[in-house]
């Protein structure tokens, strides 16, 4: 291992049909107002989380929520995982405001 960690889980992305009622009802949830509010994203910083909420599950076509772990690199960490029998099935990209991210690896072995 090359002693890469993680941060844990700090991003949750949610596939919602209706972004306005679902906006209300996070607010209410989380207790916060969202700090990312547009027509195709909703996002919320509460308790050192980002709740995002994706409408009709956004051009990934989410239809379940995904987490995202946070890593200081995340280069590194590919490596880790793919050296381990993971598989990478989108490159790294930006994402907005300099966040990288990668599609989830799966493992290659049953």
């Amino acid at each position: 291992m090359t002693g890469s960690s993680t941060q844990g889980i700090k991003t949750v992305l949610h596939p919602v049909s209706d972004l306005a009622a679902a906006k209300v009802v996070y607010a209410a949830l989380l207790g916060v107002q969202p700090q990312n509010d547009a027509s195709y994203y909703v996002g919320f910083e509460a308790a050192g989380q980002h709740i995002g909420l994706v409408p009709g599950g956004g051009p990934q076509g989410m239809t379940s929520p995904v987490a995202y772990w946070h890593v200081p690199d995340i280069e590194a960490k590919l490596t880790e995982v793919t050296a381990a029998g993971a598989a990478v099935k989108e490159p790294v990209r930006d994402v907005g405001g300099g966040r990288l991210s990668s599609a989830p690896a799966s493992s290659r072995h049953p």
